[in-house]
């Protein structure tokens, strides 16, 4: 009867470690509202005239819609008229983009990108997945990826660059 139960257990135990969790498990567990989905806008305002309004635009943009780029151009001291319609780039960068852009642009960019993660968390996730204890997969798979900055801050004190953003050696 012992063996029974000791059987029983370690099979439980040995089955809950071969669930499928992804890297981040962000559920809510609660029933209240969910914040992420409330947009603020801003205060709504009354038109000058009545009889001379603007035709709707299916899918355009609402006077009352956040505009962060623009608000924090704003907020800058910029124009945020400057911003371009087509990209969110202002004309008068035209030339960094280009010069960026110089080795050109591959269009596909984040689906690459998207492709390459996946297949290198599937490589990481290999054995990740027998786990006793609830553990953070994200910081698992990435912890050969991650960047310790002190040790990187020193390295670049010691041969002699200047890191003015960085608290002083002491």
């Amino acid at each position: 009867m012992r063996i029974a139960q000791v059987l029983i257990i370690g099979l439980s135990v040995g089955l809950v470690g071969c669930g499928n969790k992804p890297l981040h498990d962000i559920r809510s567990n609660s029933d209240g509202p969910d914040e992420f989905m409330v947009v603020p806008v801003k205060p709504l305002t009354a038109p000058q005239d009545y009889d001379v309004l603007p035709a709707p635009t299916p899918g355009g943009s609402n006077l009352v819609d956040q505009n962060p780029e623009g608000d924090a151009i704003a907020a800058l001291g910029g124009r945020p008229s400057a911003l371009d319609a087509t990209g969110g780039t202002p004309a008068s960068d035209g030339a960094l983009v280009a010069s960026a852009s110089r080795y050109g642009v591959p269009s596909n960019t984040r689906e690459a990108l998207a492709q390459q993660d996946a297949e290198f968390r599937k490589r990481q996730a290999r054995w990740s997945g027998f786990k006793l204890f609830p553990v953070d997969r994200y910081s698992q798979a990435y912890r050969r990826e991650a960047i310790d900055p002190f040790p990187v801050n020193e390295a670049f004190r010691q041969s002699g660059r200047d890191t003015p953003t960085a608290p002083p050696a002491e």
